[in-house]
């Protein structure tokens, strides 16, 4: 069974920085795409970033295309979420998820239901 364990959140002023990291277990992590996801309060979770199983490609949403910079290190089990000019807007729970395909070439339209593992999430709280 795939166990995913998110850390790296905090409390961090508007236009500071944090790095996400969520460490895999229990599955060939290298074989799969990993996203992050977040939920804010009263809001349904969304997408926020995808990468393929090899690192290769990488897709965002818009509101975060520029600021985040999502990678994997296949060696160690991680992927991770580098988060630059933090907004108060990006304040919520963030999760890492495994995709249910295993070597998926096309991230550009992954949504929630192609993740078949979660994390518990890391909480983010940007003050402005």
């Amino acid at each position: 069974q795939v166990q995913l364990a998110e850390s790296g959140g905090g409390l961090v002023q508007a236009g500071g920085s944090l790095r996400l990291s969520c460490a895999a277990s229990g599955g060939t992590f290298a074989s799969y795409a990993m996203g992050w996801f977040r939920q804010a309060p009263g809001k349904e979770r969304e997408f926020v970033a995808a990468i393929t199983w090899s690192g290769g490609n990488t897709h965002y949403a818009d509101s975060v295309k520029g600021r985040f910079t999502i990678s994997r290190d296949n060696a160690k089990n991680t992927v991770y979420l580098q988060m630059n000019s933090l907004k108060p807007e990006d304040t919520a729970v963030y999760y890492c998820a495994q995709d249910r395909v295993r070597m998926r070439m096309s991230i550009w339209t992954m949504r929630f239901s192609d993740f078949g593992f979660w994390g518990q999430g890391t909480q983010v709280t940007v003050s402005s």
